[in-house]
């Protein structure tokens, strides 16, 4: 049996048993959807020295399928249901009906999102039914992709201004906004049918200045372990068990780790390593309970023997093992995921979104937790958030928050349902409301809600984890002790969690 634990961010995950009876309970609703997901992503900081070509993403429209993001914001604005959209939708009223009587344009930028891909088309049949209740709002949307840089465009666009009405986006970027005022309190647009639906314990996580709730709940996003089971079949290993340790899960990536007939290398294992993302994280993190990024003390919690252990544990992974590709640190998120794809990596950690595009691509996987270790057990994750920026004029304010209720509701389930162009529908991860159902794939992550810790909600996050990366890949190249990374940015790191 496996011990778990969770670090709460905020308030989160002290009531998460809640949040999984609540969407177990929810499995009476109607016919569930998952959503975008992600796109291209930046190159890291640091380059291995490697001489090995890259592993390639898939041929055709599947070379973009990142966890959380989406075509770069460079691109001009896609109106939603363009050319996604089968037929025409008809207006069905209900919680798609603005009162607000605004006429005009609203821009959603959305996390995950590239024009015409398996995780964009949910977004626009969605837009698509909003438009058809209301025939004076006409919405854009913009996509941006899941790394450093592409949070860099949405701050920059977000405090400019002008041009972003709502933003998904994860819950870690969310207090950088709220210090800057950047956005607009939901609390004063919640209905009573809203704080009766919204999971309170994913309320709480919204809940930061003033004790006011700054964005609409849309979903919880934990990292899985994916596993491709034709590599499996073809190198003729088992499947592991599902309560996998992380000695097994070492044991079976060597063994998945071959070369073909052809002279093509299969490696056992990849993920992505990007200053915006934790999807590696995991895999280290279950070392001890001590070891998360910060401590119980309120203070840099890395820099500590376990930590060094745990990071180097997993760098030998690449280092010692060898059941990784000569590019892992520094593989784009596109090329883990089309190495996945095209069979070229036998298991890969990473979020719920790939999973709508791996169906639609017809690849035969399975998802499984992340691995023990020493009987502990992490999923790191956060939770997807729509947010309104600080709109002035009242009445586009309002048409903004309903289009925000609307797309994370149970509404939006049942207009984007599993199947067709939306592949598993609209949902990405498990629904923050009750309302919601999520369907297969997404069902298997269920079980690794107990496990989660959640990314701290503070106003440095992005800034913190620009900090440790540089060192995080340079412990994975092998080109520093963890030890030594740590101590290195352990001054720093503390002035970053204690700012205000």
């Amino acid at each position: 049996m496996t011990r778990s634990w969770t670090q709460p961010a905020r308030k989160m995950f002290p009531g998460i048993a809640l949040f999984i009876l609540a969407v177990l309970i929810a499995s009476c609703a109607p016919a569930s959807p998952p959503a975008p997901t992600t796109a291209p992503a930046a190159q890291p900081t640091t380059a291995p020295a490697a001489t090995v070509a890259p592993t390639r993403p898939p041929a055709g429209p599947a070379t973009s399928a990142p966890t959380t993001a989406a075509a770069a914001p460079t691109v001009a604005p896609t109106t939603a249901a363009a050319t996604t959209v089968p037929a025409k939708p008809v207006a069905k009223g209900g919680l798609r009906k603005s009162a607000s009587g605004y006429k005009g344009t609203l821009s959603l930028w959305v996390l995950g999102y590239t024009p015409g891909n398996q995780f964009a088309n949910p977004f626009d049949l969605a837009v698509a039914q909003f438009m058809a209740d209301n025939p004076d709002i006409k919405v854009e949307i913009t996509g941006y992709p899941p790394n450093d840089e592409g949070f860099t465009k949405l701050t920059a666009a977000v405090q400019s201004g002008q041009g972003i009405d709502l933003l998904r986006l994860p819950s870690d970027r969310l207090p950088a906004f709220v210090k800057d005022d950047l956005l607009t309190p939901i609390d004063d647009f919640m209905t009573a049918d809203d704080k009766a639906d919204i999971l309170p314990n994913l309320i709480d996580v919204v809940r930061l200045k003033n004790n006011k709730a700054y964005a609409w709940p849309l979903w919880v996003v934990p990292m899985g372990m994916y596993l491709n089971k034709d590599v499996f079949a073809e190198a003729k290993v088992d499947l592991p068990p599902k309560d996998w340790t992380y000695d097994q899960f070492v044991d079976t990536a060597k063994k998945v780790t071959f070369k073909r007939a052809n002279g093509e290398q299969v490696y056992g294992f990849s993920g992505f390593i990007d200053p915006g993302v934790i999807n590696t994280w995991g895999l280290w993190m279950n070392e001890d309970p001590s070891v998360r990024i910060i401590g119980k003390d309120g203070k840099f919690g890395f820099n500590n023997a376990a930590t060094a252990s745990a990071l180097q544990r997993f760098a030998d992974l690449a280092l010692v093992h060898k059941v990784t590709p000569p590019d892992f640190g520094s593989m784009k998120d596109s090329d883990v995921k089309g190495g996945f794809t095209n069979k070229q990596l036998a298991m890969i950690v990473d979020a719920t979104g790939p999973a709508a595009q791996f169906k639609a691509d017809k690849v035969n996987f399975e998802i499984y937790p992340i691995p023990s270790y020493k009987g502990n057990r992490v999923t790191v994750g956060a939770i997807g958030l729509i947010a309104v920026t600080a709109i002035k004029d009242k009445t586009k304010l309002t048409a903004a928050m309903d289009l925000g209720r609307y797309l994370t509701s149970g509404e939006v389930q049942i207009d984007v349902p599993p199947g067709g162009s939306a592949a598993t529908g609209f949902y990405l991860a498990p629904g923050a409301r009750k309302s919601v159902k999520v369907a297969d794939p997404l069902d298997k992550f269920i079980p690794m809600l107990p496990d989660m810790w959640v990314s701290p909600i503070i106003n440095n996050w992005a800034p913190l984890t620009r900090l440790f990366h540089p060192e995080y890949q340079n412990i994975v190249f092998g080109k520093e002790k963890p030890a030594d990374g740590m101590k290195k940015i352990n001054d720093e790191a503390n002035k970053l969690i204690a700012a205000p």
